[in-house]
């Protein structure tokens, strides 16, 4: 320590290499704990949603163990219903699967068509035609042969008077041969999914108790820090959450109420389907087209249908994007595109679709962190804009 003392280069390089050992620990715990991290970041995300509503309700004179038990059964009343709604509408939607299925192959033989004969044409327009030689005078067919004698065919052997059946067992599909390898995967993620509820109550009605226990861990101007920063990350997340989930509900309203009037089936699923994928940032637009695209098969034949719900869809999310989106998201969350990109990838990367949803909340919340701790204000305008 006296000669790390002495040369101080030596003492950054003994941090830096430190410093990029623990980063590399905590991505490779962030990689393989995934399922876990996943779930405690989703059920955060939700108590963010829920607290204002429980806030609500301790106005009114609830206590805070009423309310977070009130808003729970409110919420999952709330999943349940939709769970129904959506299983009645994919229920129906397996039986009309067939005239999709016939749709598709139909539009691909179409296509496979006008590619064949675009090729055709091609071809004859970049090649000329060459003069065929003459075909040579026919040559008058060769006498008859004598058919030889055909021989009797070997007589039966007899069948044995009982014959053992043999019982084929059919072959697995490829989709059944993966769910038997990810069975255990989904096990545990139905397990994960379990603990969201009670995790999302006890965080409601243990708040005062963990913001208060969390600040014991630091003195002085610490904790002053501390709080500041718990502060700015609570503000952000729950702006930002809240703020996508209204904006979700805003396109999942108005998505249903167009599709319905253009007579597009199944309207209550494709609605909200399109109208929380559009959220998705980069590529939300054409995941949004996916959707109403596929229902719309049975329903319209000629191109500027399909076009016009394109149109539709690019309107709503430009809407939305352009003039709500800043107002009720953008000005609580300060990150600049580049970081932003590089925080989809990355989260992305580590947490497959879950990483495209909670990678924004979560870079920002780091951002409020180094916005509040005097030592991490140059990465935090480093991620700002």
């Amino acid at each position: 320590m006296a000669l790390l003392a002495r040369f101080p280069e030596a003492d950054r390089l003994t941090n830096r290499s430190g410093a990029i050992i623990a980063l590399g620990v905590v991505i490779g715990l962030l990689y393989f704990g995934r399922v876990f991290f996943i779930t405690f970041f989703s059920a955060v995300t939700i108590a963010f949603i829920l607290e204002p509503l429980v806030g609500l309700l301790m106005r009114l004179r609830f206590p805070r163990n009423l309310a977070s038990f009130l808003v729970c059964s409110l919420g999952l009343l709330v999943v349940y219903l939709l769970a129904a709604g959506a299983y009645a509408q994919i229920s129906d939607l397996l039986t009309d699967l067939p005239k999709y299925s016939q749709r598709i192959s139909t539009l691909v033989d179409e296509s496979r068509a006008r590619i064949e004969e675009l090729e055709k044409r091609t071809y004859e327009l970049i090649l000329p035609r060459r003069r065929q030689p003459e075909p040579p005078p026919e040559t008058p067919p060769p006498k008859a042969r004598k058919r030889r004698q055909q021989t009797p065919p070997p007589p039966a052997e007899p069948q044995p008077a009982a014959v053992q059946e043999v019982r084929v067992l059919p072959e697995r599909t490829p989709l059944v041969d993966y769910l038997y390898s990810r069975l255990g995967s989904f096990y545990q993620i139905l397990l994960m999914i379990s603990f969201v509820p009670f995790l999302v109550y006890f965080m409601l009605s243990w708040r005062d108790h963990i913001y208060r226990s969390f600040l014991q861990f630091f003195s002085g101007e610490d904790r002053v820090v501390a709080a500041k920063s718990l502060q700015g990350v609570a503000d952000m997340v729950r702006g930002f959450v809240v703020g996508n989930f209204v904006l979700g509900l805003l396109l999942a309203v108005a998505s249903a109420l167009v599709f319905w009037k253009m007579g597009l089936p199944y309207y209550i699923l494709i609605g909200p389907l399109s109208g929380f994928l559009s959220l998705i940032p980069y590529i939300g637009f054409p995941l949004a087209l996916v959707p109403p695209m596929f229902f719309a098969l049975t329903v319209f034949d000629t191109v500027s249908s399909y076009l016009i719900v394109a149109g539709v869809v690019a309107l709503l999310h430009t809407l939305t994007l352009n003039l709500l989106y800043p107002k009720l998201v953008g000005s609580r969350v300060h990150l600049n595109p580049l970081v932003v990109t590089v925080a989809l990838m990355g989260w992305g990367f580590l947490w497959d679709a879950a990483g495209l949803v909670l990678a924004i909340p979560l870079t920002a919340g780091i951002k409020a962190v180094c916005d509040n701790v005097k030592q991490l204000r140059p990465y935090g305008k480093f991620l700002g804009d």
